[in-house]
């Protein structure tokens, strides 16, 4: 990880990493599936940083699905894709319990990839990562919001995630900041498919950086969110999905992606001891096979109409709007198509018409 540059480090952070194996024993994909440009972006980083947001299988399993469960194959996919910092502080790590955790930070460990946001105890969970590079010192923390269905927090006797308390991670951060350069915040959180944060995660992110953070690196809508910079700290609500592989339930239904929710996004920053320089959002496409720096034009779009978004203000009444557009709007159209169409009944209409009124 050393570069030519002197007090500076290079910094790259995606979002989510959906390294779901088929459990019909098809072709499971892994990083290998990283275009050879994002290979050697993340080659030319020090830094590069992922929400993992699956786990290994276990005799135990949450009654909650979908499940997100990988392969050992694909887990190992990550020592040669440049990503060298995760975050297990989603609602995903303990999908099969302590063992499947377990499994899947054994195998992190062998391949040196550090890891936070969970934990078999709270002092696991809590425990930071700290890098130096170039000079440059960072700490990063991972934390869970509980509206994103965790199946537990940790504490001092109970595995799980880091819970989102504010209070106690800004003292984190204060205590933080008086051993290194730089706190970097990545808080799962918000609600999925949603194109704007709440106005809780606004002040949230701003009670972070009012402590000290550096950056905050969000995730868990699947969507991007848009960037906005608070007292100069770059703060991404959501950087989307980044390798966006089917999510399966039990019964043999499964969750395939949209070309939204395909689109991801690379933050890039350049960090010296004393500021985030130059940050830069890179669009990304998952297209089933390749993850792909996006050229087509249509992420950009995306990420110019999300950042619009969030200039313009969340208030109570556009976030009510945006939950209006995703839990109800798109659903309806998503049926608009011959295909489901033709299986409409009188009764589906009765449905719609009372969902309306409501």
């Amino acid at each position: 990880m050393t570069t030519d540059r002197h007090n500076s480090i290079r910094l790259a952070a995606v979002g989510d990493l959906l390294l779901t194996a088929d459990p019909g024993g098809g072709p499971s994909r892994g990083l290998e599936a990283l275009s050879c440009q994002i290979r050697d972006l993340f080659a030319s980083c020090d830094l590069v940083f992922a929400n993992l947001e699956s786990t290994l299988p276990g005799k135990g399993r949450v009654p909650t699905e979908p499940l997100v469960l990988s392969s050992e194959k694909q887990i190992q996919s990550l020592k040669d894709s440049g990503i060298n910092i995760v975050t297990l502080g989603n609602n995903h790590a303990f999908d099969c319990l302590d063992e499947g955790f377990q499994k899947l930070t054994d195998v992190l460990n062998g391949l040196d990839i550090p890891w936070c946001g969970a934990g078999l105890d709270y002092e696991e969970a809590s425990r930071p990562i700290i890098a130096e590079v170039n000079g440059v010192s960072v700490a990063l923390l991972g934390v869970v919001d509980k509206s994103s269905g965790p199946y537990s927090f940790a504490d001092d006797s109970t595995s799980g995630v880091v819970s989102l308390n504010v209070e106690r991670i800004c003292q984190s951060i204060k205590n933080l900041k008086e051993k290194v350069d730089h706190v970097v915040i990545s808080p799962h959180w918000g609600m999925e498919r949603f194109r704007i944060p709440s106005l809780e995660q606004i002040e949230q992110a701003h009670a972070f950086v009012d402590a000290n953070a550096s950056m905050v690196l969000g995730h868990h809508p699947h969507v991007p969110q848009g960037l906005e910079f608070y007292s100069e700290a770059p703060i991404a609500y959501s950087m989307g999905n980044f390798l966006a592989n089917t999510v399966y339930w039990s019964h043999g239904d499964h969750l395939t992606w949209s070309r939204f929710e395909q689109t991801g996004m690379i933050l890039l920053a350049e960090i010296n001891t004393d500021s985030v320089l130059n940050v830069e959002q890179i669009p990304v496409f998952d297209d089933g096979v390749t993850i792909s720096i996006d050229k087509s034009g249509q992420g950009d779009q995306y990420l110019k109409k999300v950042n619009h978004l969030l200039s313009r203000g969340v208030t109570e009444k556009s976030y009510r709007r945006e939950k209006f557009y995703v839990q109800t709007v798109k659903p309806i159209v998503a049926q608009l198509k011959w295909s489901k169409l033709k299986r409409v009944r009188p009764g589906h209409f009765n449905k719609l018409l009372k969902l309306f009124s409501q």
